[in-house]
């Protein structure tokens, strides 16, 4: 009589336990003879658990990944030779001292890049890691073809390899922050260092395949620059198409700017709030300027308010809220108060959502789910953008204010449960909100 199954994780059974002679629990082995290569391989490459350690999208992410890594080790492999032979290797003439000078300069001109990389974008790689890491791989590839073309321009040879350090140490930098909010994003278990190490040990092993494939192309490629050129044009056209394919597989339940305001532009034609698939596959992956009008969360309260007038009118309309909301020439600023929590975050972001989504055009769409007094303001507020034709008079910009405020007011109770409802994580947001917060009493100024 069969007592018991037993397997390891979620991964085939392996054991059966039966009642045999004596009333003995006797164990039956019932796996197969690759059961032990299967689970050394799955030990060895993927986090312990798998798949119910990771996140749902950790698969397809980790093939177009492992692709894209041995693309760049290739490419990576023809650069190397081309600096090596633009710093003077097999040139009986070239100088040892010139060669390590070289070096010295170009290593030194990356650690200065790395440093100011970090310090003005350091903030902005875990809000928008999806294009931080796409943005990195595709400016590794410029790097590359930098050093290809560095043996063909002796007299530039420094500036050319200085500049080529500067962008793979942002690509280091961008690259492996962003890395660690993937992994901490495919950890569901609190299993990150397992899901690094894993990761590590695929890593290693698709180098150890591109370097095996590297000795068989570096004696072909070695003074054929036509060759070098086609192998580089080939495998970086599939460096660039394998990481689109990796970031947009990836979906993040975190909100940062471009998912909430997809989500909001969502909720204002339909009623409805789009699932974590449905936003992450309408988030764009391309680093680029930000759009007009642009959002600024924790922002100075000098940038918020300009005169006396102003803040009373503005401290009247959010008499109940923990932000200060103005539409001003660089964009809608919002003010943070000293005591705003994350649900305040995200009711502000919510409110800046619905204004710049409206000043973009976007139709609310009166349906079943949507009631009179919503429509009505969301009418209202897009009759005050027609009339102005895009030039809004200060007058505009703060009854746009007032309605906006007042959307929220009757809608945020319905939105925020929402969103929990489908999946969405409110705990933690990735919102990109600076560091400023102020303290305001709510009484009139004179």
């Amino acid at each position: 009589m069969l007592v018991c199954e037993e397997q390891y994780g979620s991964g085939c059974v392996s054991y059966r336990y039966t009642v045999g002679t004596d009333k003995q629990v006797e164990k039956r082995r019932v796996q197969d003879s690759s059961f032990y290569l299967v689970k050394f391989v799955k030990s060895a490459f993927l986090p312990q658990g798998y798949p119910d350690s990771v996140s749902s999208d950790y698969l397809a992410y980790q093939i177009w990944d492992t692709i894209q890594a041995f693309c760049s080790s290739i490419t990576g492999t023809l650069a190397t030779h081309a600096v090596l032979k633009g710093v003077g290797v097999g040139d009986e003439k070239a100088s040892a001292v010139a060669a390590t000078m070289t070096w010295l300069l170009q290593d030194g001109t990356g650690m200065v890049g790395r440093i100011v990389f970090a310090s003005l974008k350091g903030s902005s790689l875990d809000c928008d890691a999806k294009k931080w890491r796409l943005f990195a791989d595709a400016l590794n590839d410029m790097a590359i073809c930098l050093n290809l073309l560095s043996p063909l321009f002796p007299s530039y040879f420094l500036a050319i390899v200085c500049v080529s350090s500067v962008s793979k140490a942002i690509v280091g930098v961008a690259g492996g922050s962003t890395r660690a909010a993937l992994t901490q994003h495919q950890a569901r278990r609190s299993n990150m260092a397992d899901v690094s190490a894993k990761d590590g040990n695929q890593e290693t092993l698709v180098n150890l395949t591109a370097l095996l494939f590297g000795l068989i192309i570096t004696p072909l490629v070695a003074g054929n620059m036509l060759l070098t050129w086609i192998f580089f044009v080939c495998f970086t056209g599939l460096h660039l198409f394998a990481n689109y394919k990796a970031v947009k597989s990836v979906v993040m339940s975190t909100l940062n700017k471009s998912r909430f305001q997809i989500l909001v532009n969502h909720y204002l034609k339909t009623g409805e709030i789009g699932s974590p698939d449905y936003v992450n596959q309408q988030e764009s992956v391309f680093v680029g300027w930000p759009r007009i009008p642009s959002v600024f969360i924790g922002a100075s309260f000098g940038s918020v308010v300009s005169t006396v007038d102003e803040l009373n009118a503005l401290l009247h309309l959010n008499s109940e809220c923990k932000h200060i909301l103005n539409i001003r020439s660089s964009g809608i600023n919002v003010a943070l108060h000293t005591e705003s929590t994350d649900q305040d975050m995200i009711r502000c972001c919510y409110q800046a959502a619905i204004v710049r989504a409206v000043l973009c055009g976007v139709k609310g769409t009166k349906n079943k789910k949507t009631n009179a007094s919503t429509a009505n303001l969301l009418q209202e507020m897009e009759l005050l953008t027609k009339s102005n034709g895009g030039h809004m008079s200060s007058a505009s910009r703060f009854e746009l204010v007032h309605l906006s405020y007042e959307y929220v007011r009757v809608t945020v109770d319905d939105f925020l449960p929402l969103l929990l409802s489908h999946g969405w994580i409110v705990s933690t947001s990735l919102l990109g909100s600076d560091e400023w917060r102020c303290s305001w009493s709510g009484a009139k100024v004179k």
